[in-house]
């Protein structure tokens, strides 16, 4: 016992109580409980954002060639994984951790070794599907060079 200017007061053991570790387990199931599936899905998420950003890489430079009447190139490194282009600021590239290969109407399916596709006054001139694969997810990028239209194909394994 201790005394003090108001009174006489008893020391608590020092500890959680039962009621309190059970509140802090609830409070931490919960959190888990929202945040877990978030990640969950973020390696499906930055599968879609790779494909998206490759399609949208393709519609650009087709586009760009085609306005400017202006060549430029289109680098995919598969090793790397990286792909590389040229733009009126500079070279830029930028890597793709799920880029797994591609196929092309003069070559057919490529997975190793670099590919350098040309854009010409004419945008280019053949069919490009760009395969992406994340585990048991696999994407497929296909540029149509008649259209100039890129289609996002979703495919699970």
């Amino acid at each position: 016992m201790r005394i003090s200017p108001i009174g006489i007061y008893k020391f608590r053991k020092k500890g959680f109580t039962l009621l309190e570790l059970m509140v802090a387990l609830f409070l931490i199931s919960l959190i888990l409980a929202i945040v877990f599936p978030s990640f969950s899905g973020l390696q499906e998420r930055r599968l879609k954002s790779e494909a998206r950003t490759i399609a949208s890489l393709l519609r650009y430079l087709h586009d760009n060639a085609i306005s400017t009447k202006e060549t430029t190139f289109l680098k995919f490194d598969l090793k790397e994984r990286v792909i590389s282009w040229e733009e009126p600021e500079g070279r830029k590239a930028e890597s793709f951790e799920s880029l797994e290969g591609l196929n092309l109407q003069s070559r057919g399916e490529v997975k190793e070794g670099q590919i350098i596709l040309f854009f010409g006054p004419l945008g280019i001139q053949e069919n490009i599907t760009v395969y992406l694969r994340e585990d048991d997810q696999r994407m497929r990028v296909a540029f149509n060079s008649v259209s100039g239209r890129t289609k996002i194909f979703e495919e699970s394994r």
